[in-house]
């Protein structure tokens, strides 16, 4: 008897983000008692980073939007600050890339506005603006900052300046950069949800085009370029779908689908510096839950075994520091993203604290105020903790020596070692604090090494680029 043995297998069997699973936080990790706005303008009503969250809400006699911190979870404080310089309805707010407090927001007043938030978030009411921005006559939409660029935003109004083409019915368009594709979500002429993926240098016609279901709210589109996965999320519904980019037909694999009773509003997108690389997270959400009045985070988890870094779904990403200037880009210049390394740089914590009056109880056991350590490293010509002119001498050994080490050499007849049980504890918990203090240093120049050759790396793609 012959047995025929099939040869052929799907080639995404092998895709390392096939198990990938939707995480919803708990209760106590949500954030609850947020009266988000009830405005029907098709956009997501939040913008996230690794700090902040900012929320569009409802809000009498003008608009305003609540900035929390994004570690602040549980019930909002109803009365909490906001921000409230707009005189209508608030319709779009991005965080700037490049810096962690800068918010610009657009408005039914027909104003864009950016604010500048503090360090430790709002205490009061937010009224005055950083800038406000009056181009347009008609209400502002949506604003965009630029990816690479410092200082670049983008204002889009219903100012009839421009004509869309009427023949393509496409909600939202995203350009996949890495790819080289523009994808386009849309209704078909049958009204079912779609969506297209488009070669920039031929738009005669799709390279793929695919319906998706027949709901009647935006479908809007997410693509993470370091893991070329896309993510399409409808307003109003309560799934995920998510699917994997190729440059290959058939273009689009889908990998699985992410359901929940919770309808969302609109949602944000956490940064991937932000992400919990420990968990094998690679993408999260933020879902605008208007029935409940909750903000819920949802974590897109690869299952992995090993709690190590996994270089292979993290790879360079982009970094929040800019490429180029403002100017440089108005003079034509363009320039990828700075990469980064999202591999933890461990910091080691000190298992046994000092007390605040350690230093001192030091300093009177052994009755040195430091001016010899200082004098002495001086005259050897190197500072503490530079080892690059290290000479074998007994003198520099003595110096460093005492400067490092937590128990100080002294003569018996200036010093007598300490007796009682507390000397000694401060004693120990100045080895301890001091041992801490060298580990860091030896990991800062480490993580320093690692971002002078990243430099290097992004120098190298730029001269790539230019010639």
């Amino acid at each position: 008897m012959t047995i025929f043995k099939m040869s052929w297998q799907s080639p995404y069997q092998g895709s390392k983000f096939r198990h990938v699973y939707g995480k919803p936080a708990g209760k106590g990790q949500s954030y609850d008692g947020l009266l988000i706005t009830r405005g029907v303008h098709d956009n997501h009503c939040c913008a996230i980073n690794p700090r902040f969250m900012a929320v569009v809400t409802e809000c009498a006699g003008g608009g305003a939007f609540i900035i929390i911190s994004i570690r602040q979870k549980g019930r909002v404080d109803p009365h909490h600050p906001r921000v409230c310089g707009h005189s209508a309805r608030v319709l779009d707010v991005k965080w700037d890339p490049f810096d962690d407090q800068r918010i610009a927001s657009c408005s039914e007043d027909c104003t864009v506005k950016v604010w500048q938030i503090p360090s430790n978030g709002l205490k009061e009411n937010l009224i005055k603006p950083q800038k406000e921005l009056l181009a347009h006559v008609r209400r502002v939409g949506l604003i965009e900052w630029h990816p690479t660029a410092k200082d670049i935003l983008l204002s889009s109004a219903y100012d009839y300046k421009e004509s869309c083409n009427e023949s393509h019915k496409a909600f939202r368009v995203l350009f996949l950069s890495n790819r080289n594709l523009l994808l386009t979500t849309g209704t078909s002429k049958w009204n079912q949800r779609q969506f297209a993926l488009w070669d920039p240098d031929d738009l005669s016609e799709p390279l793929l085009e695919e319906d998706v279901d027949g709901g009647s709210g935006v479908l809007f589109p997410f693509y993470d370029p370091d893991t070329h996965m896309l993510y399409l999320a409808g307003k109003g519904d309560g799934n995920i779908r998510y699917y994997e980019v190729s440059v290959e037909k058939p273009y689009i694999h889908f990998l699985a689908e992410y359901r929940s009773p919770l309808p969302h509003k609109g949602l944000g997108v956490m940064p991937k510096r932000g992400l919990d690389s420990s968990q094998c997270e690679v993408f999260r959400f933020y879902r605008l839950v208007t029935v409940k009045d909750l903000v819920e985070p949802l974590s897109f988890i690869v299952p992995r075994k090993s709690e190590d870094f996994q270089e292979d779904i993290y790879p360079m990403t982009a970094s929040n520091e800019a490429a180029m200037t403002a100017q440089e880009w108005l003079m034509g210049q363009n320039k990828g993203p700075v990469l980064v390394s999202l591999r933890p740089v461990t910091k080691v914590q000190n298992p046994y604290p000092a007390p605040e009056q350690d230093a001192e109880l030091q300093r009177s056991a052994c009755g040195l105020d430091g001016g010899a350590e200082k004098l002495a490293n001086q005259k050897a010509g190197y500072e503490i903790g530079d080892l690059s002119e290290w000479q074998d001498d007994e003198t520099q050994w003595n110096s460093w020596r005492d400067s490092h080490c937590g128990v100080r050499w002294c003569d018996s007849a200036a010093c007598t070692p300490p007796a009682a049980e507390n000397e000694l504890l401060n004693v120990f918990y100045k080895q301890q604090e001091e041992i801490r203090s060298l580990r860091q240093q030896l990991h800062q120049r480490d993580s320093r090494i690692q971002q002078l050759e990243l430099e290097m790396k992004n120098m190298r793609n730029q001269l790539r680029a230019t010639f």
